[in-house]
């Protein structure tokens, strides 16, 4: 694709399209904010480095690109929440009406590069500006490992100049050193005293005076003076350079880093287990009856379904439904913690995806979802985890294109966070085997899928902090993939997280978005620690009642507050006899179906975690 490279001189953003360029992308244009006022170097932006900004002019020469600047004031970070909204006169519309105006004039731009690397703040921003423009931003440093970046960075070639020192152990005399002689340094600073490797604690900034794509000029120091900034020991350079011919280079791609974790390279090495099942030759699917469930801390509304004509009807007929139901309790689309939908036809989705769109416009924070084709009587069945009290709202909604993970191109965010007194529970978007960096779905085989899939769902409840899994729910659409994804969460559990054995079901479906065999989703949770508390402030938690399910599986959360439970069994009657006034989930085929009050998912067969197949999970989440 086209794009649009915001450059602020450092070496992160170069790197950054140096990325780009690799993957095969266009650049064609520049874009910078820079000082309202001319003679002063450094403001304190929450956004941009602003040091060095009179030297940005030249890099149009050297990549022979225009460049389009914009003035920002002084004190202009306005909006300092993590998640932006639009706000008046803060520095981010500055960088809106910049990107707006590039677009003006290269309609066919398609995304714009930024050169993140830990900064959600930074990240959101842009993302912000790109969904109003319909750019996709393009952020390949993204939670890139500091030293394997860094590195990288040395050994690519790029030419960039400490410009600006601001941490302990860095002063004056490292000034107008490259990354590559300052490198040795900020690895000993970084064992020393936690100093970031490629400095985004704001420990020191660059500029770039050449890199391997810059085309038949490069810049050259003429001149620096060493400024004194604050009391703080902080310094920075100011520098006066020229522009220099230099010899044309062949451009040498980046090679990305590898998509698996070395962890994770390793459960490619499991023996899978064979597995030899048969499913239902006829399924007459059912309605299940609209459930409700109120507990202290939230409410769950299930089984929603319309009988209207068209798709959009049906799913604005839910969303109404829906805002009934709320609208009792107080609550509005903005405390829906997640969300789990069903449709009978996943060539339908790009319709319902249009009109669900609609319904959380404006919400920074979208609820999370987990979306699967499966045997259902309607079109679609929505059931809503709402949350009774969502502030301060916390989760990631990840929109931008990286190496880290998928980015989410829909309305639903990858996690959102409900906090309690004693723990804090985190949902879990449904993760497929997308490639992050082009979001193609992946064509290694169902090991490799299941793999890498897995791995999202472990990056994004540890980029969240919540990172001990409660429940998982692992979709296939082969029996065949049975035998894979069981033996890959179970050498997961025992290699990569063994902190615990949380409950997984596994499940048959017809169909997952983008046609891909295997999804993995559900919820993870992080005790809070009181330091008060008692070790045996745990809630007593009898096991007996559920002694004649063939299997149980139990997290407890919070010294017991949260129990969450998933049982199997083959027989019915246990299943009529422990009906609870609390969320129970009932998972099964519709020919098995028991009339129950519960959330119904409707799949044609279920399994437990180690492939052993039963007619019915039940899963409980029980308050106390």
């Amino acid at each position: 694709m086209k794009f649009v490279a915001l450059v602020s001189g450092g070496k992160d953003s170069f790197y950054n399209i140096h990325n780009c360029l690799s993957l095969g992308h266009e650049l064609i244009a520049f874009g910078n904010l820079y000082p309202l006022d001319s003679n002063k170097d450094e403001i304190d932006s929450f956004m941009f480095q602003t040091v060095g900004h009179d030297i940005i002019d030249y890099y149009s020469k050297c990549l022979e690109v225009p460049l389009y600047r914009r003035a920002i004031h002084a004190k202009s970070s306005i909006n300092q929440n993590l998640e932006y909204e639009v706000t008046e006169n803060d520095e981010i519309e500055d960088l809106y009406k910049l990107i707006h105006e590039i677009k003006l004039a290269h309609p066919d731009v398609q995304g714009v590069s930024c050169g993140a690397i830990l900064s959600h703040y930074q990240r959101t921003r842009v993302e912000n500006v790109c969904d109003r423009l319909g750019l996709t931003s393009s952020t390949y440093l993204w939670q890139r490992n500091q030293y394997d970046l860094m590195n990288e960075m040395c050994l690519s070639g790029l030419d960039a100049r400490i410009i600006k020192v601001a941490a302990i152990g860095l002063g004056a005399k490292h000034l107008g050193k490259s990354i590559q002689e300052l490198f040795p340094t900020l690895v000993k600073l970084n064992q020393m005293y936690d100093v970031h490797i490629c400095g985004e604690g704001g420990e020191f900034e660059t500029i770039v005076l050449n890199c391997k794509f810059f085309k038949r000029k490069k810049l050259q120091v003429q001149k620096q003076e060493v400024v004194d900034h604050s009391n703080d020991n902080v310094c920075y350079l100011k520098m006066q350079v020229e522009l220099v011919d230099k010899e044309p280079e062949e451009f040498a791609k980046i090679e990305p880093p590898a998509l698996l974790e070395d962890e994770f390279e390793e459960l490619l090495h499991i023996q899978t287990q064979s597995t030899d099942i048969k499913g239902a030759q006829s399924i007459k699917p059912i309605t299940p009856k609209a459930n409700i469930v109120s507990t202290s801390t939230k409410l769950y509304i299930s089984n929603l379904t319309s009988t209207k004509e068209s798709i959009e009807d049906q799913v604005k007929d839910i969303f109404t439904i829906l805002k009934a139901h709320l609208n009792q309790y107080n609550l509005t689309n903005n405390d829906i913690q997640h969300i789990t939908l069903l449709v009978k036809d996943m060539d339908d989705f790009t319709a319902i995806n249009k009109t669900y769109s609609s319904q959380f416009q404006n919400i920074y924070l979208p609820p999370s979802r987990i979306c699967v084709e499966t045997n259902i009587n309607t079109n679609i069945q929505a059931s809503f985890i709402v949350l009774r009290n969502i502030q301060p709202k916390n989760g990631i909604h990840i929109r931008s294109r990286s190496y880290w993970g998928p980015q989410n191109i829909g309305p639903y965010s990858q996690s959102i966070i409900d906090k309690q007194e004693s723990y804090k529970l985190a949902s879990l978007s449904g993760q497929i085997p997308l490639i992050p960096s082009t979001m193609e779905l992946s064509t290694e085989s169902s090991l490799y899928n299941s793999v890498l899939s897995l791995q999202h769902l472990h990056r994004v409840k540890n980029l969240v902090g919540v990172k001990n899994f409660a429940s998982v729910i692992c979709f296939i659409t082969g029996y065949n993939d049975l035998g894979t994804v069981s033996s890959v969460w179970n050498d997961y559990i025992s290699d990569v997280d063994s902190s615990s054995s949380p409950p997984l079901t596994v499940v048959k479906v017809s169909n997952l978005p983008r046609n891909a065999n295997v999804e993995w989703g559900g919820f993870s949770y992080e005790n809070i620690i009181d330091m008060y508390e008692d070790e045996e402030d745990e809630v007593d938690f009898d096991d007996s009642r559920y002694a004649k399910f063939d299997d149980v599986s139990r997290c407890s959360i919070g010294k017991g507050k949260l129990q969450i439970i998933h049982l199997f069994t083959s027989d019915s009657n246990l299943i009529k006899e422990l009906e609870t006034d609390q969320y129970a989930q009932l998972i099964c085929n519709p020919n098995d179906f028991i009339p129950i009050n519960a959330d119904y998912l409707s799949v044609e067969s279920v399994f437990n975690k180690d492939g052993k197949q039963f007619k019915y999970c039940l899963i409980l989440k029980l308050e106390t």
